[in-house]
């Protein structure tokens, strides 16, 4: 295959030290976010409140935004430049310098947002609905942030293309071909985000209108929100189809197979944010329905990862000599954390995946809709099967960078984060999904629930997300004890970056995989199908009338 013939054995040095200070910003926000959130189930316990007159919807919206927004977005970033350069050569001085220039402006945005989360000028969740108003620097600084990544989504691409011109005729490297993939699904979401922000909520932040159509900025957002989450994935994804076969020292199971589930979450991501608003009167059923249909195809790709990955690990299994229907299960590389980790990832998002169906079924999200439920969906799908795949490419990935190795202490202190978080959030999101179902409502802190004999119900499983958070943040420290070890004390040394060769007998992959404009043109297709009526629906029928900008 010809993916494997242009791999490099490293990262180069320049654009190592750039995918570095994407993991510095990531592991800051993992330790700033983890103290908030802590913070937060103790205040949700009832037992516990906030010290100099700091905020519930402070730390909320701190740990909401470090941790959903800043973690994901500069790892993800970081852990890109890695692979590119790992399996398509070195970036250009042109294309490093761009990402370099995206990293400031999304650091600078960083902590232009966080300055005014923690004057208490911007308590408005990571979601920042209106009609909750933050202060226009909040909104700026994020703007930076969606901003820079557009700049780094850009140099990966060049390089991506210029790949393509140096090898015309050879398909691209698998890795650098999904980071494409996903950097296109970013920029398309991100584009209705930056519309709500640039042409709503800043305007109407420093005065400029007096009123904003509510319903047409949650529509904005969840056209970006919902596709949001398959950013997170997907760079969990590529360590899963790449990166684990390698570490357990099997083959890919099918690089045409890996790149069509790939395409199929580009198309599929972004045509299906208002199954996120069934509960808005201002959109028609039959768009909710619609939208619906288009959320459980997205079942098919994940089906198709998960085939795919349990047939890698079945195959390899069997290679090692496993019998029976489950013998090759133990034959399995458990004590080494670059696979423990990830896999503990992957096994979460099994349930996980089971509540985005309820979820994203109308019927049954009418009784889970806005109660913490959902909370607990989110830590098993992005707070457990995507970050801790994070983590364990982590582990691998910051000794090849530094140039130094994971020794056998640092990973077994690396397996331990694993169990930790895991135990603690079985703990904490189990005591959210049970919460929910008996009405407990997301976001709000203990005091308001008042002293109901429903909300007496609800306290022993907030107690109990207050044990399960406590385990996890144990977790997070020995997590930043890990990284830090590996940034700068672990011996020097030569630590692989991991990329697995397709099996022998996989077939061909088909040049239609890699043709972006076909695969664009359905995209935009059902974006326009799935989103042209309703939002002419709520800008006619807004209340607003024609909106007016007033300026001084």
């Amino acid at each position: 295959m010809s993916f494997t013939k242009n791999n490099l054995s490293k990262v180069d040095k320049k654009d190592a030290k750039l995918s570095l200070a994407h993991i510095y910003v990531a592991f800051t926000a993992l330790l700033l976010g983890g103290l908030a959130g802590l913070l937060q189930v103790f205040v949700r316990s009832g037992q516990f409140k906030l010290p100099f007159g700091i905020g519930y919807y402070q730390v909320l919206t701190v740990h909401g935004v470090l941790l959903g927004l800043i973690l994901t977005t500069f790892f993800i970033m970081g852990f890109q430049f890695a692979a590119i350069s790992r399996t398509a050569g070195a970036f250009s001085n042109t294309q490093r310098k761009l990402g370099w220039i995206g990293f400031w402006l999304m650091t600078i945005g960083t902590i232009s947002a966080a300055v005014m989360v923690l004057l208490n000028e911007a308590s408005v969740l990571y979601t920042f609905y209106a009609p909750l108003q933050a202060h226009w620097i909040f909104y700026l600084g994020l703007t930076l942030v969606v901003v820079g990544s557009w700049l780094e989504c850009l140099a990966q691409a060049m390089r991506y293309a210029q790949w393509r011109r140096e090898n015309k005729g050879q398909t691209s490297p698998l890795l650098t071909f999904m980071v494409v993939v996903n950097n296109l699904m970013w920029f398309v979401a991100t584009l209705g985000v930056a519309a709500e922000v640039l042409f709503q909520l800043l305007p109407w932040s420093l005065g400029f209108v007096e009123r904003i159509d509510v319903l047409l900025s949650r529509t904005l957002f969840w056209y970006f929100g919902h596709a949001l989450v398959y950013f997170w994935l997907l760079p969990a994804y590529m360590i899963w189809y790449v990166v684990i076969p390698k570490v357990i020292g099997g083959k890919i199971f099918s690089d045409a197979l890996s790149r069509l589930s790939f395409m199929l979450f580009l198309i599929l991501s972004v045509p299906v944010g208002i199954h996120h608003q069934f509960t808005e009167p201002g959109i028609d059923g039959f768009w909710k329905f619609l939208q619906t249909v288009l959320t459980f195809f997205v079942v098919v790709p994940s089906l198709m990862t998960a085939f795919s990955m349990f047939a890698t690990f079945e195959l390899r299994g069997r290679e090692l000599g496993g019998k029976g229907v489950l013998g090759w299960f133990k034959n399995l590389p458990w004590k080494d954390s670059r696979f423990l980790v990830p896999f503990i990832g992957m096994v979460a998002f099994i349930p996980g995946g089971a509540g985005g169906i309820v979820n994203a079924s109308y019927q049954m999200n009418e009784l889970i809709h806005n109660t913490i439920w959902v909370t607990g969906h989110f830590h098993l799908t992005v707070a457990t099967a995507v970050v801790l795949t994070y983590f364990g490419a982590a582990y691998w990935l910051i000794p090849h960078l530094t140039g130094r190795k994971l020794t056998n202490k640092l990973n077994n202190y690396a397996n331990v984060t694993g169990i930790m978080w895991a135990i603690g959030m079985f703990i904490m999101s189990g005591a959210m999904h049970i919460a929910g179902l008996l009405g407990a409502p997301r976001r709000s802190e203990f005091s308001t629930y008042g002293g109901s004999e429903q909300a007496t119900e609800w306290i022993s499983y907030q107690i109990a997300q207050a044990v399960g958070g406590t385990i996890l943040f144990i977790a997070i420290l020995l997590i930043i004890g890990v990284v830090v070890n590996l940034l700068w004390f672990a011996p020097k040394g030569e630590e692989e970056f991991p990329v697995g060769e397709v099996a022998e007998g996989a077939g061909k992959t088909p040049a239609i995989l890699e043709n972006f404009k076909v695969w664009g043109v359905i995209l935009v297709a059902l974006i326009l199908i799935a989103y042209t009526i309703p939002i002419i629906d709520i800008i006619r029928n807004s209340p607003l009338g024609s909106v007016g900008y007033k300026f001084w």
